[in-house]
């Protein structure tokens, strides 16, 4: 049989559990590309930032971060404008507070749909057991009615149709789960970049005695 005849055979609720499958998919394709985007493709690009913000060309510095157009770079470019041209008090801890803002808006970003995914990756399996259980369920009716005279074959069939909802659920949580760790692991790594480049931010801007 074809993979469309062991899908149908599942019963109702492999529709559901194949809606959860093609929302799983655009999730992480969309993360995926997302991520790529976010992620800081010169290696000296903290290197430069801090080099201009000492040589005091702090205009070119803004636009660069702004240019950069990543998490890193939104937030360097939020900590540059708080310290230059704010017009408040530049003083170092409203300044952290700006970057630590910003920085927590970046990773609501990266963050976007994760909670989708978490949910799918719960629910197929779940999702997977209830249609196996149904189907057992109607599979013994079945035998009731038949006042128990069944062949193993007949009874077997009715089983193993009924536990395809659960292979097929699975088969979406397996992948969904790992697929989550590891952008969760990407999120991480760019929190981390960003509280990295946050703090040697500060140490040029207090070098520069401009907080």
């Amino acid at each position: 049989m074809s993979i469309i005849d062991y899908f149908l055979k599942g019963g109702p609720l492999m529709f559901p559990i194949l809606l959860c499958s093609l929302v799983s998919v655009a999730v992480v394709c969309e993360r995926l590309y997302r991520f790529r985007q976010a992620r800081l493709k010169d290696p000296l690009f903290l290197d430069r930032i801090k080099e201009m913000i000492k040589d005091g060309k702090v205009d070119e510095a803004l636009r660069e971060c702004k240019q950069a157009k990543n998490p890193i770079g939104n937030v360097l470019a939020r900590g540059i404008e708080k310290s230059h041209y704010s017009g408040c008090c530049k003083n170092l801890s409203e300044i952290e507070k700006a970057i630590s803002h910003a920085g927590q808006q970046e990773l609501r970003e990266l963050d976007r749909y994760m909670p989708t995914l978490a949910t799918i990756a719960n629910i197929a399996p779940l999702l997977g057991l209830f249609g196996t259980v149904t189907g057992l369920i109607k599979a013994f009716m079945v035998i009731q009615q038949l006042g128990g005279k069944v062949n193993a074959s007949v009874l077997a069939g009715g089983i193993w149709e009924a536990m395809l909802t659960t292979a097929f659920g699975l088969s979406v949580a397996l992948p969904t789960v790992v697929a989550y760790n590891y952008l969760v692991g990407k999120i991480e790594n760019f929190s981390h970049e960003m509280q990295d480049s946050s703090v040697e931010l500060l140490e040029v801007l207090h070098e520069k005695q401009i907080v």
